[in-house]
């Protein structure tokens, strides 16, 4: 971590204007003497902050005098009156640039009619591109941190404890401006990240074309996969399903072929061509079996995708390089993520991953599924799905019954209150909660997309087909609304704005799992026993353990673009696909003694949400203590809401106030330790 001191001293020594290093001692002086000797610490640290962003197109030195003298401020009344007016202004500026932003990417974003060309180029506008720009420009920025403390992440988690609320504020609003980022920086990083979020919404793959050497088909007509997430589910769905062996098999083939890039360009959202994934040949579809409107082309060829997963990585690897020289206290996108984002040292994130994957209970459990299933594992059995309860319902009949209830987002929608009312939220509450959230029908495999200011509604999308909600869709929706729940308590129920939100997206992913691992029983399945809370904790286990390793080849991939700045889409391909390998051959090979396997590096977060991926191993952890917590309290809603009016303060913090201690695998690992003592038994 980085000290404040030592940037301010390294910030006056490298200021090429001696005049504007002088005028800062000069002010320091005259300060303190109209403000008194109390006020010293704050007019050193105040003045020395300015200094560290002052730019020669922000005035000279006696343009910088002037303004330190007439924006610092002693008085308490006059540093409240301005706190509250720049948190006013800020949530006018980020809710409005949001729903702008919003707005104008509906089209590529939403299944609400056919898109044109231009609606990537409007996902990729970002109305809040030139905020913090215009903040410095207009001075705003400069008055925050002349009157207010920019602390280090060690600051924080130090001293923080001890802090007001008001005093976290002010550590939030100053936090907005410690990275000085032009426009036209934060605008190619927005289109790096809508054209990786495009080039993934559109990555499908029709199993019913994938055939094997006879051509026998495995799957049925008009199923639509979407990698990663699609063809994961169907992997976890396939299990106790006849024939499922073979189609499990069928699709880690198809993922490993397009983490390895060696997937035929051809069949990537293609319904008129057949693909044999084990041996890689492409042909056109036989008359009678291609999908209504499409036409098979005359030879299919077989030339793989030209490393496009890889360039869109590279695009926002290239954008994040770009930010980090205006980024000084966090000059690496790695550093942001952890020191910034999510507000947990590295070291410790890694730590607690390698807790997990390092964990003896790992071939205990990986020895129970093996019984479970009767066959030694196989590398796609890390994402064994048969821990979890099973509804009394097949997932087809499963499927009818969303699909009845939810043939549109409306419907939906107007379920909503019902569905909060099933989780302990009380009528009124549940009332209120549905008429703060919008639902609509995603392109992609669904997400939410919160508010950023009272008076506007966080925005829950999921995946509705034609034929409506199928079961994953509901599934995914149960998800994301835990998410839009979350997203209405920490706007409307804070006390200061600058302080809306959880700690970080794992947290946000903690409260959504806890929505999500009651779905059924929101379908009317049914309340899982006691035999089912047991399989409920070695599901979060292995689920843990199979995204811990995703999460580390994330990082590591990106510690290795940093050592490669100059590489190149093939190198990067190659890079990604060892690191995968190398990831599942030290945790992962033991157990499934399978080695070299590529499957880790298949996960779409990598290509248009990178480094995120740890957030959902931090969100198992942390769900694990909340739900010791729901458990007591016997209903989820009342703890719910207490918990997400805490604001975004850091995860320990938090998580003491949540549940009585800090962050920790604990939970977890008990939780799974003894439903195999459970079972045992």
């Amino acid at each position: 971590m980085i000290a404040l001191a030592a940037l301010f001293a390294l910030a006056t020594a490298l200021d090429p204007d001696p005049a504007l290093a002088t005028a800062a001692r000069e002010a320091k002086v005259a300060l303190v003497a109209r403000h008194g000797e109390a006020q010293r610490a704050r007019v050193e640290r105040g003045v020395g902050q300015v200094v560290l962003y002052w730019r020669a197109d922000d005035g000279d030195a006696a343009a910088f005098r002037a303004f330190v003298d007439e924006q610092f401020l002693s008085d308490p009344a006059a540093l409240d009156a301005t706190l509250g007016r720049l948190e006013e202004a800020l949530e006018q500026i980020d809710g409005h640039a949001l729903q702008v932003n919003r707005e104008l990417a509906r089209h590529a974003v939403l299944e609400i009619g056919p898109t044109v060309p231009a609606d990537g180029l409007l996902a990729a506008f970002d109305a809040g591109a030139h905020v913090t720009e215009d903040l410095f420009a207009s001075k705003l920025a400069f008055a925050a941190l002349l009157n207010f403390p920019l602390t280090t992440l060690e600051e924080r988690l130090r001293d923080g404890p001890a802090w007001t609320r008001q005093q976290w504020a002010e550590a939030r609003l100053v936090g907005r401006v410690s990275a000085r980022i032009p426009g036209p920086v934060n605008q190619a990083a927005a289109k790096a990240y809508a054209d990786a979020q495009a080039y993934v919404a559109d990555y499908n793959i029709w199993a019913f074309h994938l055939v094997d050497a006879g051509g026998a088909r495995a799957f049925p007509r008009g199923k639509r996969l979407l990698s990663h997430w699609n063809l994961r589910d169907e992997i976890k769905a396939s299990y106790g399903q006849p024939a499922a062996l073979e189609r499990q098999r069928t699709l880690q083939k198809v993922m490993e072929r397009i983490a390895t890039q060696e997937i035929p360009l051809a069949v990537v959202n293609n319904p008129a061509v057949d693909w044999n994934p084990a041996t890689n040949e492409v042909r056109p579809a036989p008359a009678g079996t291609v999908e209504t409107g499409a036409t098979p082309p005359a030879q299919a060829s077989a030339a793989r995708e030209p490393d496009t997963r890889y360039a869109q990585l590279l695009s926002l690897f290239r954008a994040a390089r770009a930010i980090d020289p205006y980024s000084p206290l966090a000059p690496t996108a790695i550093a942001r993520k952890f020191e910034v984002e999510r507000e947990i040292p590295e070291a410790r994130v890694v730590a607690m991953l390698e807790e997990i994957l390092n964990s003896p209970l790992v071939p205990r459990v990986a020895e129970r599924i093996e019984k479970r299933l009767g066959r030694p594992l196989e590398p796609f059995d890390v994402w064994y799905a048969g821990f979890r309860p099973r509804s009394r319902l097949p997932e087809a009949e499963l499927d009818g019954l969303t699909r009845s209830r939810y043939p549109t987002a409306e419907a939906y929608a107007a379920d909503i209150p019902r569905l909060l009312e099933g989780l302990g939220f009380t009528p009124e509450k549940a009332r209120f909660l549905a008429a703060h959230i919008a639902v609509d029908p995603a392109r992609g495999s669904g997400h939410a997309l919160q508010a950023a200011m009272r008076g506007d509604k966080p925005h829950l999308r999921t995946r509705i087909g034609k034929d409506g909600m199928d079961y994953k869709g509901y599934n995914i929706a149960v998800h994301e609304m835990g998410h839009n729940v979350e997203q209405v308590f920490s706007l409307y129920g804070v006390d200061h704005t600058l302080l809306s939100g959880v700690p970080n997206n794992a947290f946000t992913e903690a409260l959504a799992f806890v929505f999500q691992a009651r779905d059924l029983e929101l379908a009317g399945q049914g309340k899982p026993g006691a035999d089912a809370e047991r399989l409920l904790a070695l599901d979060a286990f292995w689920s843990a353990f199979e995204i811990a390793g995703v999460a580390l080849v994330d990082l590591r991939a990106w510690h290795w673009l940093y050592a490669h700045p100059a590489a190149t889409k093939a190198e990067l391909r190659e890079a990604v696909v060892g690191i995968a390998r190398e990831v599942w051959n030290r945790y992962y090979a033991p157990v499934f003694r399978t080695r070299d396997v590529p499957l880790l590096a298949i996960y779409s977060h990598m290509i248009e949400e990178p480094l995120y991926l740890a957030d959902y191993v931090l969100g198992h952890v942390i769900a694990a203590q909340l739900e010791e917590r729901f458990r007591a309290a016997g209903k989820v809603g009342p703890e719910f809401e207490r918990m997400a009016t805490f604001g975004s303060l850091p995860a320990d913090l938090w998580m003491r106030n949540a549940t009585g201690e800090p962050l920790s695998t604990r939970a977890l690992l008990e939780n799974a330790r003894r439903a195999l003592e459970a079972e045992k038994g």
